[in-house]
């Protein structure tokens, strides 16, 4: 276990430091044991600085948007969470080519809903994404056939030894729901990010994203949830194979694999991340079994897992 010098950090952020925080508080699943500290961040400024002291001091960091696609273990974290709402937006109509420029803690269906209002379209597939701007340049988030390589021209990342750079979209190599920066867990921080968009007028931009909003709500349950738990894989979908192996329904203690969307796994009040992770390996193993076919988490582990 590292030991994390508090004394260290109680003097580099005072009262900005919470200690002993419970993650559950933190996370759309509600699920998670108590970290280590917390420090809330609230420009890009304060992000890249409370970065380099921790990296500084060889302190273990995590920076926690929104708190989906992850599940964080019962036992916590020896580690201190950054927890990111840097969210400044700037939306440039003027230019013959539109740009959309937002901190890494924004929102990433607000940014969509911002840009469709100032009558900009190509990021109307994001308005129904709950995680922050940061998190969808991490992990390549996408939905309704579209998704941050489509969207993203250039992202600001604070790399641990050499400093702020600029990344053209190219450089983060992605592949579906993941980049560079995600395979080979590169000591990084994104900053901001600049989205390509095109003019059209605010009712048609509304209008697409009205009817994302409304297929989401039709298709996905409420409740609290991390989101789709698995990648769909080539040619197929999780959810169709959890179903097909029986598992709608199926609950492990306060959990509980949707009836509604089989990749989809329910907190339905008092879960805890073991209960979440046993369902989580009760539909890889099936899946295996059935179809021969081992499903990817799409959500990120964080913590210790039996």
């Amino acid at each position: 276990m590292t030991q994390i010098p508090m004394d260290d950090l109680r003097q580099e952020f005072g009262s900005r430091l919470q200690e002993n925080i419970c993650m559950a508080n933190y996370t759309t699943a509600r699920v998670g044991g108590n970290a280590a500290g917390l420090v809330s961040i609230h420009t890009v400024e304060d992000l890249a600085d409370a970065a380099k002291i921790l990296w500084d001091l060889s302190v273990p960091f995590i920076v926690l948007g929104s708190g989906s696609n992850i599940l964080v273990g019962d036992k916590g974290l020896d580690k201190i969470v950054l927890h990111n709402r840097a969210h400044n937006l700037k939306i440039d109509t003027k230019s013959d080519t539109p740009q959309v420029f937002a901190e890494s803690g924004a929102i990433l269906g607000t940014v969509a809903r911002q840009s469709a209002l100032r009558g900009l379209t190509g990021l109307e597939w994001a308005a129904p994404v709950p995680g922050t701007v940061g998190g969808a340049v991490y992990g390549n988030a996408g939905a309704h056939g579209s998704d941050m390589h489509e969207s993203l021209k250039m992202a600001k990342i604070l790399h641990k030894t050499r400093g702020i750079e600029e990344w053209p979209v190219e450089k983060l190599a992605y592949q579906y729901r993941s980049s560079v920066l995600k395979r080979e867990k590169m000591p990084v921080v994104i900053l901001t990010a600049v989205f390509n968009a095109l003019k059209s007028t605010r009712e048609d931009a509304w209008e697409k994203i009205s009817v994302n909003q409304a297929y989401r709500k039709g298709t996905q349950p409420p409740g609290a949830s991390m989101g789709s738990m698995f990648k769909n894989p080539v040619g197929d979908y999780a959810g169709r194979l959890i179903e097909a192996s029986g598992l709608k329904g199926r609950r492990s203690g306060k959990a509980m694999i949707s009836p509604i969307h089989a990749n989809f796994i329910i907190n339905l009040g008092g879960a805890s991340a073991q209960d979440i992770w046993t369902l989580m390996k009760t539909a890889q193993d099936l899946v295996s079994e059935k179809f021969g076919i081992l499903l990817e988490p799409e959500i990120e582990l964080i913590g210790d897992f039996d």
